[in-house]
């Protein structure tokens, strides 16, 4: 891990690492380039300690404008179908090392959020915006399916079903206050304090016990495929787990000396 990776710009500070794409003048396309090294970078943060939250943020006005048409859109209508292959498991591949580093990643989203912009912050934990964010999922405009990077899987079950439909389908931006009353974005802030903002509720969930965050966010994911019962059975081996922390004594010991608790992520 390091604050100063290639392809996006990272700055980590008491525990929150803010991410951003660095093209604010092409309003932050992503690149070949950039979807691996933002792949590699969340699949190592699983096993970084020091990182505790991570914010994605805005750049220049914009969060990110998707696929770069001529970096990336241009060469892939020449590519083979096991070329397109490769590269659409890698895009997916991003979406996975999110889901599974183990640490809440926010969101804070400004101006464009469109493609795979929109797809990143699908795949966040938590989602911020401010009232000029203008998310879509623009894969059917330009001919594709709205079927990419678990987009079919994920987003109707934040937005619904018949919401997802009709943003998948048709490509249309989806409005900022839209958003926030779907149920997409969690808040919206002025854009001018955006970035402290999503840092600062960074910074609330890191105070808490990370082991334990880790933990929910795993069985977050893993309780899509699960039953009911298989899902409450794993939550009761989880929690169980979770017990024998030390963090889960600092808590009891805090409570009972009427003390904040402070956690330390064991």
């Amino acid at each position: 891990m390091t604050d100063a990776p290639e392809h996006f710009l990272c700055d980590i500070r008491e525990g929150i690492a803010v991410v951003r794409l660095d093209r604010p003048d092409r309003k932050n396309p992503l690149t070949f380039d950039s979807y691996a090294a933002l792949r590699d970078w969340f699949r190592a943060l699983r096993d970084n300690d020091q990182v505790k939250a991570v914010v994605f943020a805005s750049n220049g006005g914009n969060f990110s404008s998707g696929g770069d048409v001529h970096d990336i859109i241009g060469p892939l209508t020449r590519m083979s179908m096991k070329e397109l292959l490769a590269f659409t498991r890698m895009t997916g591949d991003l979406v996975k090392a999110m889901l599974n580093c183990g640490k809440p990643v926010i969101t804070a989203a400004d101006g464009v959020c469109v493609g795979a912009g929109a797809i990143i912050a699908m795949a966040s934990d938590l989602r911020m915006a401010t009232p000029e964010a203008k998310c879509a999922f623009l894969f059917t405009r330009v001919g594709l399916a709205g079927c990419d990077m678990g987009a079919c899987a994920m987003l109707p079950r934040i937005i619904g079903q018949g919401r997802a439909n009709e943003l998948l389908y048709t490509g249309r931006v989806m409005r900022a206050e839209e958003g926030e009353r779907w149920g997409f974005w969690n808040r919206l802030v002025p854009a001018e304090t955006l970035e402290d903002e999503a840092v600062a509720w960074a910074s609330e969930i890191a105070e808490g016990p990370n082991f334990g965050h880790m933990m929910t966010k795993t069985m977050l994911q893993q309780e899509w495929a699960m039953t009911l019962d298989q899902a409450i059975e794993a939550e009761a081996q989880a929690q169980a787990i979770c017990m024998q922390t030390a963090d889960f004594t600092r808590a009891y010991d805090a409570f009972v000396a009427k003390q904040k608790p402070v956690f330390e992520g064991d």
